[in-house]
């Protein structure tokens, strides 16, 4: 979590864009022209902290309230707010949705990648379980199915090759079908 330090904030954005702090001349806001951000943050601080815990909890808060006054910083100017407070939560609203778009983002990337990587260790089980059940079959029965299967070849082919009849072909494809199905039932 961070944590903010106004003045900080103030300076850096400040310098950074050329500009002369936005601290300088602290102002008071009722009645005062030109209301500056510090002036917003020793009024409304404590109040944007309360608004923003009870919104969104306070897990949340500290990292939307640190980045609403982020974004306040980089305003080039503050004293044409006629309503700070709503101002403000509104900001802090908008933050909270940026970070939760960017949560969400981020969780769809992670579970766009874990289902990418889930259908290729569920492939190799799946083929480690069908060639443990091919291993277990009975050498006769293992012959006709691999050569069905995976041979592509018919019954009467089947049976040239090994010298048993069609029929015989078919009775130990039968046996072996069932022998495979006992087995993924388990």
């Amino acid at each position: 979590m961070w944590r903010y330090d106004l003045p900080s904030v103030i300076w850096i954005s400040g310098r950074v864009a050329g500009r002369v702090p936005l601290s300088e001349g602290a102002g008071r806001l009722d009645g005062h022209p030109s209301p500056t951000l510090a002036s917003i943050h020793a009024l409304y601080g404590r109040w944007l902290c309360g608004q923003v815990r009870k919104r969104f909890g306070p897990d949340l808060s500290d990292d939307i309230v640190q980045e609403t006054w982020l974004r306040m910083a980089k305003l080039e100017t503050v004293s044409a707010i006629r309503h700070p407070k709503a101002f403000l939560l509104r900001v802090a609203v908008n933050s909270a949705i940026s970070q939760s778009r960017r949560r969400s983002a981020l969780e769809r990337a992670e579970a766009s990648s874990i289902g990418e990587a889930a259908p290729t260790n569920a492939d190799q089980l799946e083929s480690l379980l069908l060639r443990e059940t091919i291993l277990s079959l009975p050498q006769p029965l293992r012959d006709v199915f691999v050569l069905s299967r995976f041979g592509g070849l018919t019954n009467s082919q089947i049976g040239e090759q090994l010298g048993i009849s069609p029929k015989t072909v078919e009775w130990r494809m039968t046996k072996a079908l069932a022998h495979c199905a006992a087995q993924f039932r388990r």
